[in-house]
């Protein structure tokens, strides 16, 4: 008797998982449905109001990370959009974020450290083919830009040929391949109109990141509203005026107590080669305090720190990495995370910060 009903019992069971197993197959391919349907081929951003949005696609550093892109910030401005650098796996955070490709003017390189770039290969790709391109996409930066796109495009000559082939000159335009760079070679101290269009102006300085020369940091207004993104630079008085009265100011930041930790433990660990590393970064960027200095000296309302080294790796350890800026700035301090959206809507006052991701 008791074999019967282990025997039933087993049989039971099995018919359970079985039925579970189906049924989760259909569950699974029904959300899979609703996703698509929900997202695919929506602007969702149509349904936004006028006004600057910049999505943070990228706010971390060299130093390798599962959960931070390398430094990209992207930029609506009403039917305008543009990105502001392309850090590694920064151009695959824009789709979920509802980034639209296919009203993307620019991009912008703020100086040719090759962690503000190596992306760029995947953005000249998406807005080719994402963004129904009919011309290449123009790549503003310093002096050298031209380099870095023509070897962008050699790399990736073969590619456009079997993608038009594949998919036919309808869909993969071949006007559309690749990129146009755009030197910006006449700005100094003082901020300088380097692009027009649509009522969004975007002014640049150089900055100070020696030997990285030049650097450049970027400010994006419209209808009223204005942001500022500063690339890598010390800390610099020439920011502070090209972000005065700007609503946010994206501001990398390097922890110099944390990166010398690094390097000790790497010099303890018989890695001299990169304790010099360590020992050598803090001279060219700039600290979170000097980030809320330049801020409140700006009189901005909020400042974003992003490009953060070494990023934060759970919120518990942010505190640890702002040290003392709060008590040099009057204003709201967040630390980027990739996915954080910042809405200034048109004619208004008011900063939103939204989490996307």
């Amino acid at each position: 008797m008791a074999r019967k009903i282990g025997t039933g019992f087993l049989l039971l069971l099995l018919v359970a998982v079985l039925i579970f197993l189906v049924g989760q197959r259909q569950i699974g391919e029904r959300l899979y449905n609703r996703a698509v349907e929900r997202n695919a081929g929506v602007d969702r951003v149509a349904e936004w109001p006028d006004g600057l949005y910049a999505y943070v696609c990228g706010s971390g550093s060299p130093m390798p990370d599962a959960q931070r892109a390398g430094p990209c910030i992207a930029v609506v401005a009403g039917r305008r959009a543009f990105i502001f650098d392309v850090g590694s796996g920064a151009i695959r955070k824009l789709q979920p974020l509802a980034f639209p490709m296919d009203r993307l003017d620019a991009a912008f390189l703020t100086h040719l450290h090759s962690d503000h770039f190596d992306s760029l290969g995947e953005l000249m790709l998406q807005a080719w083919i994402a963004g129904q391109r009919d011309s290449p996409l123009p790549v503003y930066g310093p002096e050298g830009t031209d380099r870095v796109v023509a070897g962008f495009i050699e790399a990736y000559t073969i590619d456009r040929g079997f993608r038009i082939a594949h998919h036919g000159p309808e869909v993969a335009r071949p006007g559309g391949f690749g990129a146009e760079a755009r030197i910006i070679d006449d700005v100094g101290t003082a901020p300088h109109t380097v692009h027009q269009s649509d009522g969004v102006t975007i002014r640049a300085i150089r900055v100070d990141h020696r030997p990285v020369e030049p650097a450049l940091a970027f400010r994006v207004e419209y209808a009223g509203r204005a942001l500022v993104i500063s690339g890598d630079t010390v800390r610099s008085e020439q920011l502070a005026q090209l972000a005065r009265g700007a609503d946010v100011l994206f501001h990398e930041a390097l922890n110099p107590r944390m990166v010398g930790e690094i390097g000790t433990t790497l010099a303890e660990r018989g890695n001299a080669a990169g304790a010099k590393i360590m020992a050598d970064i803090p001279d060219y960027h700039t600290s979170p305090e000097d980030a809320a200095r330049v801020a409140q000296k700006a009189d901005v309302e909020a400042l974003v720190l992003y490009h953060l080294v070494p990023a934060p790796p759970v919120s518990l350890i942010g505190p640890a990495f702002l040290g003392e800026s709060g008590q040099h700035f009057d204003g709201r301090i967040e630390l980027a995370k990739d996915g954080m959206l910042v809405s200034l809507p048109a004619r208004e006052q008011s900063v939103l910060f939204d989490e996307m991701l």
